[in-house]
């Protein structure tokens, strides 16, 4: 057991406690943690509302393929201000918040303005989306009980769906966003399925324009820092690549990785990115924190043996501490290949990430295989850490089997500190996550890296590690 389960006593011990509140279920309307999305602002709920979630908790049998992410809308909500006046009228959100809580299994969510909530779960298909709206918008047609009296809340409602490994946080925002705009133009709900593609993104017209983009430095690279759990401290950092379209505004990796892999153009995206990489970690040394930046490599490039001589050149010559985070589908693709590259960038010094484990098909026959010092889990257990019976004991168990191997174990999509508490009984080593940090340009990175030195020698504890009041129940 690890120093952190340590000091916190056993993870059995942890659950027999006062159950840590889940993302959009707080003890207080203004809890100081954030929900999914950068959210600060988190919805008080009702006895009977914790009472159903805890209900919830024990049929949760099985991980889902679809997330959505929806917006409810009080579209009367001046009305309503006249009626029950200003200070009821701001709590008509949290309302709207327990009575969703109430109906659709495995729900979060948070207050994102004055009568606009935004609430996430998941389902098996695209079809559960659009029932849970028809369903929602079917119980807010009946009067809502208000101090005694009886109100109609107008609402509407916009989601937008996409399958789990695939889901990109910003984009799903976007559209739900725009979904929402449409809803309040057709008084209907809306739905926007992001697997479906929009023309917008069209994949053959990527291919095209992507060597150009290239070429013409439409590509930029944030990096999303990765702090250690129990030293506080950020150990490295993940970088980002974005294509930033004079035309189209910001592209995803989603849209446009896929496309560089069909016109084979991501080795030299990869080679670019590389470059830019080697560049600001020199820079991020020279401030004094010499930390490795992990960038991805894409499946394809781990049996392409002139990408692998070129990476290994430009990173034996670039004096830059660099590390290569790859997922555990793109070794089952040509094993043999794979696992070679893997080796040859870890002798040139290189460090090795397995990205995204558990999203695909683990196999631990190749996982001890890899010369990989770190493990990441896939954010799509951590995100329902504290909402799911099973994930936890999926995390605990993967951060067990990853110590055995000697590998250090990172938790993306870290979201709320109740996660991050949890996380940190478990033994997990780092963290990665809107709570810590959105990702960012180089220059506010440095920024973000000089303030977390300077708290922690002033004895400052930075503001994630601080234990939410009431999160366990005094023994």
């Amino acid at each position: 057991m690890r120093a952190a389960a340590a000091r916190s006593g056993s993870f059995a011990a942890a659950f027999e406690q006062e159950p840590i509140a889940s993302a959009g279920v707080g003890d207080v309307k203004d809890e100081a943690f954030a929900h999914s999305f950068g959210r600060e602002r988190l919805w008080k709920r009702s006895p009977a509302a914790l009472a159903h979630d805890a209900r919830l908790a024990a049929d949760d049998v099985a991980l889902k393929d679809w997330q959505f992410l929806c917006l409810g809308e009080v579209a009367n909500f001046a009305a309503m201000r006249r009626h029950v006046g200003r200070a009821r009228a701001d709590d008509l959100a949290y309302e709207v918040l327990d009575r969703i809580a109430a109906t659709v299994p495995g729900v979060r969510g948070s207050v994102v303005g004055r009568g606009l909530v935004e609430f996430l779960f998941e389902g098996d298909t695209i079809g559960d989306l659009e029932a849970t709206l028809s369903r929602l918008a079917s119980l807010f047609a009946q009067p809502v009980d208000l101090d005694g009296e009886h109100h109609h809340l107008e609402m509407l409602f916009a989601g937008a769906a996409a399958r789990v490994p695939n889901t990109e946080d910003v984009r799903l925002a976007e559209e739900a966003e725009a979904a929402l705009e449409q809803a309040r133009q057709d008084k209907v709900s809306v739905v926007r399925d992001l697997s479906a593609g929009t023309p917008a993104f069209d994949r053959l017209t990527l291919m095209r324009e992507l060597p150009a983009a290239i070429r013409a430095g439409e590509m930029f690279v944030q990096y999303q820092p990765k702090v250690h759990v129990r030293r506080q401290e950020v150990a490295s950092v993940e970088a980002l690549i974005r294509w930033q379209h004079p035309g189209r505004g910001l592209i995803l990796p989603g849209d446009f990785i896929p496309a560089a892999e069909e016109s084979r153009e991501v080795a030299a995206l990869t080679l670019w990115t590389l470059d830019r990489v080697i560049a600001d970690q020199r820079l991020i040394a020279m401030a004094g924190y010499n930390i490795p930046v992990f960038i991805n490599i894409s499946g394809q490039l781990l049996a392409d043996d002139a990408f692998v001589a070129s990476a290994c050149d430009k990173v034996r010559n670039g004096g830059a501490k660099i590390g290569f985070e790859i997922t555990e589908t793109s070794v089952i693709r040509d094993p043999q290949s794979a696992i070679a590259n893997l080796q040859t960038f870890s002798e040139v010094g290189i460090t090795i990430a397995i990205d995204d484990y558990g999203a695909g098909l683990s196999s631990l026959a190749y996982l001890k295989q890899l010369p990989a010092s770190e493990l990441k889990i896939d954010k799509m257990f951590v995100m329902q850490l504290t909402s799911s019976n099973r994930d936890p004991l999926i995390v605990r168990s993967t951060i067990d089997l990853a110590h055995a191997l000697e590998m250090e174990v990172v938790a993306e999509g870290v979201e709320t500190q109740a996660a991050l508490a949890l996380l940190s009984v478990m033994g997990c080593d780092m963290v990665q996550g809107y709570l810590i940090s959105r990702p960012i340009v180089i220059d506010a990175l440095l920024t973000y890296l000089h303030d977390h030195r300077a708290q922690k020698t002033g004895g400052v504890e930075h503001p994630m590690f601080r234990r939410p009041k009431g999160l366990w129940k005094a023994g």
